[in-house]
């Protein structure tokens, strides 16, 4: 599964309709719609898809197609997602009609067409579930753990400076194995 960080934009043309979509992570979809719909007043259809997991890691999908033909846009958005594996991501296809109706086949060409080409120019990153850990260590092993896990690609999320340094990490499961067998003696997960 994979998701993005970041916004990204793409335009796609069909018979004078522009289908504009703007890809983003879930957590700034209502910003995102609120925003898109004051900038573009005079667009007919807000068409939206979105992804998430939820604290069950169950995968919650849903779709708009804001007034065209039922079908013809939010569920062929939804499911360029779906095919693609994308989670914890939203969609949102802003169209101004361009006089040439295009039929219900035209809608969900052109729908599928403006989502799969805003997901080829997005930055993705592969999904993998984070824990947290905490590791104990001494002040003057401080420096060595930062390094390696700067090295290991492992998010320091806090420290708790104590009577011993308590360093509180996000990591998969893998990484949590693969990272005990590199700690110093002295490093004590908690």
């Amino acid at each position: 599964m994979k998701y993005l960080q970041n916004e990204f934009e793409s335009c796609y043309e069909e018979k004078k309709s522009k289908f504009i979509a703007f890809f983003m992570p879930y957590d700034k979809f209502n910003d995102v719609m609120k925003r898109l719909k004051e900038e573009h007043p005079k667009a007919r259809h807000f068409v939206y898809a979105y992804r998430y997991l939820n604290e069950f890691d169950q995968i919650v999908e849903n779709c708009s197609d804001d007034g065209e033909p039922r079908g013809t846009s939010g569920k062929p958005s939804l499911a360029v997602l779906s095919g693609a594996q994308i989670i914890n991501s939203a969609v949102i296809i802003v169209r101004y009609f361009g006089g040439v109706k295009l039929g219900t086949g035209g809608l969900v060409r052109a729908y599928s067409s403006s989502v799969n080409e805003v997901i080829n120019i997005s930055e993705l990153f592969e999904y993998k579930k984070l824990e947290t850990a905490k590791l104990k260590c001494d002040y003057s092993e401080l420096s060595k753990l930062e390094y390696l896990l700067k090295q290991e690609n492992i998010t320091i999320k806090s420290k708790d400076f104590l009577e011993e340094i308590i360093v509180n990490i996000e990591l998969s499961e893998k990484e949590l194995k693969d990272l005990l067998l590199k700690l110093p003696r002295n490093i004590i997960l908690q």
